[in-house]
C-alpha cells in the first residue's frame, strides 16, 4: 500500500538517547479510480497549473479544483472512490521511501565521484581538474563509464525506515533516521510490515 507525502523536515526525539527522525506529511489524496490490478488512479493537490485535460480528468472523476494532480499507486483491497485512508500507517513497523535526491547541477570529480585532485602547493597547475581519462592506442577511446564531471543529485532514491509514530489527525508520520530530498520534496511511503 502506498501513500504521496510531503517531506517537512528532520528533527529527534526527546528520549535519552535521542533518536534523529524524519517528518513527513501525508497528502490528502482522493481515489478517482480503482483497477483490477491492486493500483487506483488518485488525484491530489501539486500546484496551480490548470488545462483543459485536467479539467476533463476532474470532471468525469467528480473531484474539486483543488486536486489537480493525477498519478497511479497501489492500495490495499477493497479500497474504493473517495479519499484514502492513511489509518493504516499507524499500524505500520517499517517503509520504503522514494524521494529524489538534492540535485546539485554540474559537478566536478571532486565532488560528484570523490576524487582526491592534485597538491595544493609547490607550483604545479593541477587543481581540482580529474587527471588522465584515456587510454593508449588501442582502445583509443575513453571507456564507458568512465567517471567524470557531469549531473549530480536529482535521481529517485528508495530507503528502508522504522516508524516512529504516525499522527493520524494531522497526517504526519514520524520515520527514524534520515530520507532523500530537500525540505517540501513530495514522494512515495509504501508500508513493508
Amino acid at each position: 500500500m502506498e501513500f504521496i507525502v510531503e517531506k517537512i523536515g528532520m528533527s529527534r526525539t526527546v528520549d535519552v538517547p535521542s533518536v534523529p527522525v524524519t517528518l513527513l506529511k501525508v497528502v490528502d489524496t482522493k481515489v478517482c479510480e480503482v483497477k483490477e490490478d491492486g493500483k487506483a488512479l488518485v488525484a491530489y493537490n501539486s500546484s496551480k497549473k490548470l488545462n483543459k485535460s485536467i479539467e476533463g480528468q476532474q470532471t468525469k472523476f467528480g473531484v474539486s479544483k483543488e486536486f489537480n494532480k493525477f498519478m497511479t499507486i497501489e492500495v490495499a483491497e477493497g479500497t474504493e472512490a473517495g479519499d484514502l485512508n492513511p489509518a493504516a500507517l499507524a499500524e505500520a513497523a517499517s517503509v520504503k521511501t522514494s524521494l529524489n535526491t538534492k540535485g546539485r547541477g554540474f559537478s566536478g570529480g571532486m565532488k560528484r565521484h570523490n576524487f582526491g585532485g592534485g597538491p595544493g602547493s609547490h607550483g604545479h597547475r593541477f587543481g581540482r581538474r580529474i587527471g588522465s581519462i584515456g587510454n593508449a592506442e588501442w582502445p583509443g577511446r575513453v571507456q564507458k563509464g568512465k567517471k567524470m564531471p557531469g549531473q549530480y543529485g536529482n535521481t529517485k532514491t528508495t530507503v528502508k525506515n522504522d516508524v516512529v509514530s504516525f499522527d493520524a489527525e494531522n497526517g504526519i508520520l514520524v520515520l527514524k533516521g534520515s530520507i532523500p530530498g530537500h525540505n517540501g520534496a513530495r514522494g512515495l511511503v509504501r508500508i513493508v510490515k
